[in-house]
């Protein structure tokens, strides 16, 4: 397997065994997926929200069923023989160009939650629960979730999360609500991974919770409500309220063990949140390069917009700083290959804060050129702004991340506990 990024040398350029791969993969979503996106949209409209409309199964089916024939399928698999053994450092380059589509993540495989799903499947679940949900999702047959965050808790500290899960012979009995459920609005999403309360006062404070694998279909899972974002419901994704009322599950579904969920959380939230970053940069530089071109097409005042006010200063700046935050997601991906995931927490905390607010206020430049037709459903921008406004909450709030980065830094300076 390919180890070009993972030397003691920094190395944070495109290797050559990413760059005929890279190629397919923006040629592609520049000339495939792009143009089927608002159509993809636009049929949600129509009938049941939560249903997929024959249209919208063949534009997605037929492009994950293309990319699949050409072998573009399952890059998140770094360092691994499933996939094409990339690096975390080549495997931004690729997110980075399906960040640019809406549909563009899914038809390589390569969405969030799945991945970070796939990923817990695979490290800790079973050769049982490998047969009965990893194979499925690694073909792209069905969609997961992945179901930690409660509405009656601050689950920004995650050991407030309190989900009842009590053992009761060969099963765990779950009891509690779990809210902005990503992805579990899908009709295809047939599995959830849940983070549960599971206390003993005989272990630590964060080996107070575990994680559990929940049959979507299992009786009495209640969909209380999907969670609007700024007024949109995103179906048929989804981000929903659910309700769990004395739901029974085999025990054998409880992942490592009881008191472990921190641990299979950690490993599974840090290479999420930095995905979510790479796919930021992308929608950057999509806007860029659409407030490029309106400014060198439209005209007012006798001028291109281009020419008016701040604009040249306006666009240099997009372009630097979105030059940054790659540079710094690049390095947090480098950190992360160097298999220390304590050293390269404070790296991904950093890019977690850096590329939303880029990618939001450069988002936002574009819509500003746009004009009133920026925030409306005639460009992809308004889409793209709410999507990365919520990116600042989702897998934790900036203020949670900055903590994280002062403490890491506070600590080179004094022996106490910060």
């Amino acid at each position: 397997m390919p180890t070009s990024n993972s030397s003691s040398s920094m190395n944070l350029g495109m290797s050559e065994h990413l760059k005929p791969l890279h190629e397919k993969v923006a040629e592609m979503i520049t000339s495939e997926i792009i143009p089927l996106d608002d159509e993809f949209l636009a049929e949600v409209e129509k009938g049941d929200r939560w249903e997929y409309t024959p249209r919208q199964t063949e534009i997605l089916e037929g492009l994950k069923a293309e990319a699949k024939k050409r072998g573009l399928w399952n890059f998140w698999l770094t360092d691994s023989e499933r996939g094409y053994g990339l690096t975390t450092v080549e495997y931004a380059y690729l997110a980075e160009e399906m960040g640019k589509a809406h549909l563009g993540a899914e038809v390589f495989n390569c969405s969030a939650p799945d991945t970070g799903n796939m990923e817990v499947f695979e490290r800790y679940g079973t050769e049982a629960h490998k047969k009965e949900w990893l194979a499925r999702l690694l073909e792209g047959e069905i969609r997961s979730a992945y179901l930690m965050t409660e509405p009656d808790v601050a689950s920004s500290d995650a050991t407030n999360i309190s989900m009842s899960c009590v053992k009761d012979g060969d099963e765990y009995v779950l009891n509690g609500q779990k809210w902005w459920s990503s992805g579990a609005g899908d009709p295809r999403c047939a599995v959830y991974i849940v983070m549960v309360h599971t206390p003993d006062d005989t272990r630590s404070k964060h080996q107070q919770h575990s994680q559990i694998i929940v049959d979507a279909k299992s009786a009495g899972i209640e969909v209380l409500r999907p969670m609007q974002v700024y007024g949109h419901d995103d179906a048929p994704h989804g981000h929903m309220h659910i309700k769990f009322t004395d739901v029974r599950i085999p025990a054998e579904n409880l992942l490592l063990g009881e008191g472990r969920g921190f641990e299979i959380s950690q490993g599974r939230l840090g290479p999420g949140r930095i995905h979510h970053c790479m796919r930021a940069i992308g929608q950057a530089e999509r806007a860029l390069e659409m407030m490029c071109k309106r400014s060198m097409q439209r005209e007012a005042f006798g001028k291109r917009l281009a020419e008016l006010g701040a604009n040249f200063d306006i666009i240099a700046n997009c372009r630097m700083e979105i030059e940054q935050a790659r540079l710094l997601c690049l390095k947090a991906a480098w950190m992360m290959d160097q298999g220390d995931p304590r050293a390269a927490a404070p790296w991904i905390s950093q890019i977690k804060v850096v590329a939303p607010l880029m990618a939001l206020k450069v988002i936002d430049e574009a819509v500003q050129m746009y004009g009133a037709q920026g925030i409306s459903q005639d460009t992809s921008l308004a889409r793209a702004w709410t999507h990365v406004r919520t990116l600042r909450l989702a897998d934790g709030p900036d203020a949670v991340h900055r903590r994280q980065v002062a403490r890491n830094e506070l600590r080179k300076y004094t022996q106490e506990k910060i």
